[in-house]
């Protein structure tokens, strides 16, 4: 794809208006949120923020369709084509979906290109595929009875996908809902909904029956607890803060006891013994771990933790990995470089920093936004030595470029480091001895263990989620399908 094609003026986007339900958009004389773009701070358009009244339409038109269409009771095979002619319009306008995703959020208009839309596609595909070849079980009974297990549907489910990463969020969650049979109404983040209305359009497109995936905007304390909290959602689905996350909990258990799948906040380490292959590959990995997408990914590896034997080496390496890059707004093809999402999250960023360096942290490198940005929000990547396990960094997510630096002597030590008191998302390890890879693994407590590399692949089956306060169920995987369904015990005897 040519930079030429690419390429955008922001200022000439059209953008969806409203709350997508039924198939159509509706403009409900409410409050406006208003939306920017994080490469320049401008405000480029606004969306409602949704009422109890608007959630309640919403939700209810999906319960109508869900029963009214049928959607459940369709052969598995006929929902897995629609989802796969979902896939296919989703890649047919690749480019307007991408340039969508990076207008106003993090993601440079080439990643989201390469990267976003065809992944988004390929979850879509991945469900699809699941819708028959997924179903019960017959239990080992007694001779004159007959025991199974039937999977059925929930009916509507509640999903609220974060700012960082829009369109394959919203594929996550409605991938396995709608292949389960369900409805789905989602609340994309107020920050960034545009790109996610223009899948669930697309969605209709390909056959999917209107009023079976709605989405309504709105901040998460309006729209979400609405949301959240309505009788007719059968189950949640959530991706975003820790204490969110708490907050959905404790909604779904006062407000009708329904189940949840959480994703939410993450510490990780990177843990590099002293014995690794390519010690300059190593330091790639360490580098893209912490500075994709500006930082902003709930499994960034933001704690580097070396033995001291490589540390020197390591650490020269990770800073020529940083060396040249340059900040860019996201509508331009050659931006490498993510801006972060708004000013308070900045903001928030450099308060810990700041914090860290009171505390005894050396910033090494970094430590503030690139000059010469304007009004965009670009921090530079930064690392911080001298460093303990009581430093903010180390403790408190930042959601930002900034890696903080720990050594050791042993591989104890080493293990020990890599836990974290309140998150559990991911770890990448870094070894050249399998069995010692092994026993890191084993010893950290984490939802998804990365070795000799630190990033997600295509390969779907392979769930996420999180142990500790980093979240409770499975996004992807063949764990995701079977969590969008109930399973009822029925025993016959004959």
């Amino acid at each position: 794809m040519t930079t030429a094609i690419l390429d955008f003026d922001p200022a000439a986007t059209v953008l969806p208006q409203g709350h997508f339900i039924a198939g159509v958009y509706h403009r409900p004389g409410e409050a406006m949120i208003h939306v920017r773009r994080p490469s320049d701070g401008r405000v480029i358009g606004q969306v409602p923020d949704a009422s109890p009244e608007t959630v309640d339409f919403a939700v209810e038109t999906a319960l109508h369709a869900w029963r009214s269409s049928g959607w459940s009771r369709r052969a598995p095979r006929e929902r897995a084509q629609v989802l796969l002619r979902w896939a296919q319009l989703i890649d047919a306008h690749r480019v307007e979906l991408a340039q969508l995703e990076a207008l106003n959020s993090t993601r440079p208009v080439s990643e989201a290109y390469a990267s976003d839309v065809p992944l988004t596609a390929e979850v879509i595909r991945f469900f699809a595929e699941f819708a028959d070849k997924a179903g019960g079980d017959v239990a080992a009974t007694r001779q004159n009875s007959l025991g199974f297990v039937a999977a059925e549907p929930y009916g509507v489910i509640g999903a609220i996908t974060p700012w960082n990463f829009p369109l394959s969020m919203c594929s996550w969650k409605c991938g396995p809902a709608l292949a389960a049979g369900n409805a789905v109404v989602l609340k994309p983040s107020e920050m960034t909904p545009f790109s996610t209305m223009r899948l669930a359009e697309l969605a209709i497109e390909a056959g999917l029956p209107a009023g079976l995936f709605n989405i309504v905007n709105g901040g998460g304390a309006s729209a979400g607890a609405a949301l959240t909290r309505h009788p007719d959602i059968s189950k949640i689905s959530f991706t975003g803060s820790t204490t969110t996350g708490a907050s959905i909990m404790r909604d779904a258990a006062q407000y009708g006891t329904k189940p949840v799948t959480l994703e939410l906040g993450g510490k990780s380490p990177q843990l590099v013994f002293s014995h690794v292959a390519d010690v300059d590959e190593t330091a790639r990995c360490v580098a893209r771990g912490f500075i994709a997408n500006g930082g902003q990914a709930c499994v960034a590896g933001t704690r580097l933790i070396v033995h001291k034997q490589l540390a020197e080496r390591l650490i020269a390496g990770v800073l020529q990995h940083l060396e040249g890059i340059e900040p860019g707004p996201t509508w331009l093809a050659s931006t490498r470089y993510a801006p972060i999402i708004s000013a308070p999250q900045a903001q928030r960023i450099q308060a810990i920093v700041d914090r860290s360096v009171d505390q005894g942290a050396h910033v090494l490198c970094g430590g503030g936004l690139f000059d010469g940005t304007g009004e965009g929000y670009f921090y530079r990547p930064t690392l911080l030595t001298n460093v303990t396990s009581s430093t903010a960094a180390v403790r408190e997510e930042l959601f930002g470029p900034v890696l903080t630096v720990q050594t050791f002597e042993d591989e104890e030590e080493g293990i020990a480091l890599a836990g974290h008191p309140t998150y559990g998302l991911a770890a990448g390890i870094h070894t050249s001895d399998i069995g010692q890879a092994m026993r890191a693994m084993r010893g950290i407590a984490a939802g998804t263990i990365w070795i000799n590399r630190y990033a997600r692949s295509g390969d779907m089956i392979i769930p996420t989620g999180g142990f500790k306060q980093s979240g409770i169920g499975k996004d992807l995987g063949r764990q995701a399908f079977e969590s969008s369904q109930r399973y009822k015990s029925v025993l016959i005897d004959f």
